[in-house]
């Protein structure tokens, strides 16, 4: 063939795109680390569409790593840049963040955006993206939209992308957070897993004004009775009759 100078037909190329590379702009730094101690530190989003007899309704969701509560979501007849600015913008302004949020998604169109990276910057949220064509990355959100369609969507057909608005609403805001319990939150939903945070996170500083009060100035306040109190790192307010100390950070003081 060579010398006839003959060559085989071949059908089209393949795009060179590698699986499971990360993106060249954002890194990957959540790395699958599912699990925060403090919420408002990593949202996850993504996008999935519903079938209607209108055509496709896009829903984008942001998820708290802390609680899986549903942060923002945003829902659209077409999936652009603004379906998921608009679900971000949610969640910022229902969370209002103190500190430096990371923000994870995939590598779609809409999170690759000059749009999505200016965003981030301007109210100082970090991105990170998954590893292409990787979902496992971004398997809490992923999780969220099988537990939808599962327990609702692919229990309806519904007439016009409105009802079907309408059912996500129901059941993200009226079932999701606050009723859907997870394995992950000690059988709580997200709702009330946060309320237990910060009644914790209210005892431990009840705890710490005790052993500033107490131990360190030796200011008793006027009123107090006659008891001991303990108080441990882990935030748990209790009583004992034992004595001091030990090596992980419990102080015993007596009130007079």
């Amino acid at each position: 063939m060579r010398k006839s100078h003959l060559k085989a037909q071949v059908g089209y190329r393949k795009s060179g795109y590698r699986a499971s590379s990360a993106h060249r702009a954002t890194l990957h730094l959540l790395q699958r680390e599912f699990t925060i101690n403090q919420p408002d530190r990593t949202w996850v989003s993504d996008i999935t569409y519903i079938r209607t007899h209108e055509g496709w309704l896009y829903l984008a969701v942001v998820i708290d790593l802390f609680s899986r509560r549903v942060v923002g979501w945003s829902m659209d007849s077409r999936m652009t840049k603004e379906l998921v600015l608009n679900a971000l913008l949610m969640a910022l302004w229902r969370r209002n963040p103190k500190d430096k949020v990371t923000a994870h998604s995939d590598q779609g169109s809409q999170y690759t955006s000059h749009e999505w990276s200016a965003f981030l910057k301007n109210y100082r949220l970090e991105g990170s993206m998954n590893r292409r064509s990787n979902c496992y990355d971004n398997a809490v959100a992923e999780s969220f939209f099988h537990l939808l369609k599962r327990e609702r969507i692919k229990r309806k057909v519904y007439s016009s992308r409105d009802k079907a608005r309408l059912d996500v609403f129901d059941y993200t805001e009226v079932f999701y957070n606050p009723k859907c319990r997870h394995g992950y939150t000690n059988q709580l939903s997200p709702v009330a897993y946060e309320n237990q945070y910060r009644k914790e996170a209210r005892m431990c500083l009840w705890d710490w004004w005790w052993f500033r009060c107490v131990v360190l100035s030796r200011n008793i306040p006027k009123g107090v009775g006659l008891g001991t109190v303990l108080w441990c790192s882990t935030g748990v307010l209790a009583e004992d009759d034992g004595v001091y100390g030990s090596a992980d950070v419990r102080v015993m003081t007596s009130c007079v």
